[in-house]
């Protein structure tokens, strides 16, 4: 029963199973059935569930053929008046294809349109976006076509400012276009073009500026001289103002000008070209002849490209070596002052350009550059004009070269550059320019000596003596109260020799002018020149003229008396120096002039060839002596030659009245002092070995005629010689000036010829012990000679 019961609920819950299978497949969705299938073979019912799966559609086959034939009618009315929409939907197919086919005509032209239209706005779309890329490429392109036609007209530093902006700019909106990278591209070949070209431009510049230095040292050095002129004018006359402007100025106002040059200047000319300035017209300044607008491009550029310190180490390494080519002088610079002075005008350009570039960059160059720049400079220009001076002997030109040198220096010293050196080295020169002066004046001083006539200057009425005291400071009151025609007692010399002292004061004067020295330098630099020049030059030129062959004792006397009078005007010459330089003689340190002993000295010289030039002819006449020495009877009268000899003497001792009465006196005394000495000397020839008391009867007579008696004959002719032995030696003696050693040579020749032949044959008989005591007193001469010498 149960187990009945079991089996009947089991077959319950299988058919339960089986109808909610069957539910959910025809629930479910197709996509999901496959569970629900799954289901039914896990389970071992599958034959029944097919069986109640068949029932169930059988069932509902049923179903459905009940459904259908209960709407078949229906269905059959359906088709009936889907027959008849059949044919209305004919008609309509072919209307709507007859109105299609008249659309299509219709709308093609509308089509076309349509597809032009498209065709429009494809165009445009296509141009604005063109429009739009241009509208960016378009700057780019014009900055390029502006770079390009800069860099053409060679402006470098605008074209730099062009690149910058390319670059930074415009190239990075349109850094994708092909064009754009060519560009970027070219870019540092660009940069390396403009600073090539830059630098050509500066290389141009310096050529330019070497070329042309020294046209503008001479305008910086007129300018200079201008200033000076000025500032003499403005010195003499200080209530004048205005008019040109000061040097100060004149540079400010340059510099002014220049600063406001910008490096943008289209100007590379460098030099500008300035017309050569009238001496009244304003110089202009040195700055305005030059255009620096390469120079500050060129740094520009170059400080933008990060290379400034390049730059400037090739800007002053050019600038040395163009610094010792200015410096180099020509090898015949001595000899014209137009040599010096393109040399100094080469040196000033130089150096304002460098003055200019110091001032108006920041640190192209620099002040310890420009200091060793000028200390070069210094050192070599003074070498040089040391060297070329010293060839020059023309004082002219040696005075315009110190002229030059002070203008050089006065230029130079305007622009701040120290020149004490050079000053100090015209000192130097002074000493050349002084030796030149000499020279010169000794020419001058030779050919007024020479010119002369040594004769005293007639005056024949008042003009000409006021024309002569005005030309040489002479008074003499004697003088003046004599009636006209009258004679001064000098020759033309005197004034002519004092003028050209004066005008070698004058000379000295000149150098002295502009170098900054005191009173009391330009006193004692003109004594002491003048000095040389009186003990010196003077002196030697009237040695010369006092020494020469053909100097006669006329002009010697002249000399005498001339230079006498010179020595006189030296005080006035004193007075001369103390005018001009305002320095009195008694002021401490102040050189004294030496004139006085140059004369004296020339006046003794002069003296003693007077006395020498007598003595010569003294010596001629004396040449023509014949005495015949071994003569038994003396003559009746003397000498002929001495005759004549007395008569010369008288005539030349009246030309000595016009000297001072001492060196008449002394030439006279010297005459008769020779020709005493020479007429002993006669006696005492070693060729007269023998003599007879009657040859010196005959000298005696020829002693007489002198006037002057020599005491030697008459102890021989009064044969005194007890007196002179007893006296010998004290100042009352009478035979004073009797030498016992040329008595006795007398003596000696005496006795020779005593024995030799008979000549003393009277004399023997007359004074028979004679011979023994020519002994006796030959022998006492010995003795005393011997005592006097012990």
């Amino acid at each position: 029963m149960e187990r009945g019961k079991m089996a009947e609920l089991e077959s319950l819950e299988t058919a339960a199973e089986h109808e909610r299978i069957l539910r959910e497949i025809e629930s479910t969705d197709t996509a999901c059935i496959g569970p629900t299938l799954r289901s039914v073979y896990d389970g071992e019912e599958h034959g029944r569930f097919m069986e109640k799966l068949e029932a169930r559609i059988r069932n509902h086959d049923r179903e459905i053929e009940k459904m259908c034939n209960f709407h078949y009618q229906g269905f059959v009315d359906s088709i009936t008046e889907l027959l008849k929409v059949r044919g209305e939907a004919q008609k309509l197919k072919n209307q709507v294809t007859d109105t299609n086919r008249k659309l299509q005509n219709e709308g093609k032209e509308l089509i076309i349109a349509m597809e032009e239209l498209k065709q429009c706005r494809l165009q445009q779309r296509n141009i604005s976006a063109t429009v739009d890329k241009l509208t960016l490429c378009l700057p780019v392109l014009e900055m390029y076509s502006k770079l390009r036609e800069q860099m053409k007209s060679k402006r470098h530093y605008p074209a730099l400012k062009t690149l910058e902006h390319l670059e930074h700019t415009y190239l990075p909106q349109v850094s994708h276009y092909r064009f754009c990278k060519i560009m970027v591209d070219n870019i540092p070949k660009l940069r390396e073009e403009i600073k090539e070209v830059s630098m050509s431009d500066l290389k141009d510049f310096l050529e330019s500026i070497r070329k042309h230095s020294d046209k503008i040292g001479e305008t910086a050095m007129k300018q200079a001289q201008q200033q000076r002129n000025l500032d003499n004018i403005v010195s003499q006359h200080p209530r004048i103002s205005g008019g040109k402007k000061s040097k100060k100025e004149v540079c400010a106002s340059s510099d002014v000008e220049v600063k406001n040059t910008s490096p943008m200047s289209e100007q590379d000319s460098g030099i500008l070209d300035v017309e050569d300035e009238d001496e009244d017209e304003e110089v202009p300044g040195a700055q305005d002849l030059v255009d620096f607008s390469p120079v500050y491009r060129c740094l520009h550029i170059y400080s933008v490209l990060g290379a400034r310190e390049t730059f400037e180490n090739y800007y002053r390494k050019q600038r040395r070596k163009q610094a010792r080519l200015v410096l180099q002088p020509p090898s015949n610079m001595h000899e014209t002052l137009d040599g010096y002075r393109k040399y100094f005008n080469q040196i000033v350009g130089f150096f304002v350009v460098e003055d200019h570039i110091l001032h108006t960059t920041q640190g192209l160059v620099n002040r310890a550059y420009i200091d060793e720049l000028w200390e070069m400079a210094l050192s070599k220009t003074i070498a040089a004009l040391r060297t070329h001076s010293s060839y020059c002997s023309d004082p002219s030109l040696v005075l315009d070269l110190k002229n030059l040198i002070v203008l050089f220096a006065d230029t130079l010293q305007g622009y701040g550059f120290p020149v004490n050196q050079l000053f100090d080295m015209l000192l130097e020169i002074q000493d050349q320019y002084s030796e030149t002066l000499l020279k010169k004046w000794s020419g001058v001083f030779r050919n007024i000596l020479d010119s002369d006539n040594y004769s005293p200057i007639p005056v024949t009425n008042e003009e000409v003596y006021k024309k002569i005291v005005g030309q040489f400071p002479f008074q003499d009151a004697e003088l003046e109260k004599q009636a006209f025609p009258k004679k001064f007692p000098f020759s033309e010399f005197v004034p002519k020799v004092y003028n050209q002292i004066k005008e070698f004061i004058y000379a000295c004067l000149k150098f002295s002018e502009d170098l900054h020295l005191s009173s009391t330098e330009v006193d004692d630099m003109i004594r002491k020149s003048t000095n040389l020049l009186l003990t010196r030059t003077l002196s030697n030129c009237l040695q010369n003229v006092i020494k020469r062959k053909n100097v006669g004792l006329t002009e010697l006397v002249q000399i005498i008396i001339n230079t006498t009078h010179l020595e006189k005007s030296c005080k006035f010459l004193e007075e001369f120096i103390t005018n001009i330089t305002n320095v009195l003689p008694e002021t401490v340190h102040t050189t004294k002039l030496y004139g006085t002993t140059t004369f004296k000295d020339a006046r003794h010289a002069a003296e003693e060839e007077i006395y020498t030039n007598l003595n010569q002819k003294i010596d001629q006449f004396l040449q023509l002596a014949d005495y015949d020495w071994m003569a038994m009877e003396p003559g009746s009268k003397a000498s002929d030659y001495l005759v004549d000899l007395i008569g010369f003497l008288r005539s030349t001792f009246a030309v000595f009245t016009h000297l001072p009465g001492k060196v008449a006196q002394t030439a006279c005394m010297s005459a008769c002092k020779h020709l005493s000495t020479s007429l002993m000397q006669l006696l005492l020839e070693a060729e007269v070995r023998q003599l007879t008391l009657g040859a010196l009867q005959q000298f005696n007579l020829d002693v007489e005629e002198c006037e002057r008696s020599l005491p030697l004959l008459d102890l021989f002719i009064q044969w005194d010689w007890s007196t002179y032995l007893a006296d010998y030696g004290q100042p009352t003696c009478k035979y004073l000036r009797v030498n016992p050693t040329t008595a006795l040579i007398l003596l000696e020749k005496m006795r020779d010829t005593s024995r030799k032949n008979n000549v003393f044959a009277q004399f023997r008989k007359n004074e028979r012990d004679k011979q023994k005591l020519i002994d006796t007193v030959a022998k006492q001469l010995r003795s005393l000679i011997n005592s006097h010498h012990s």
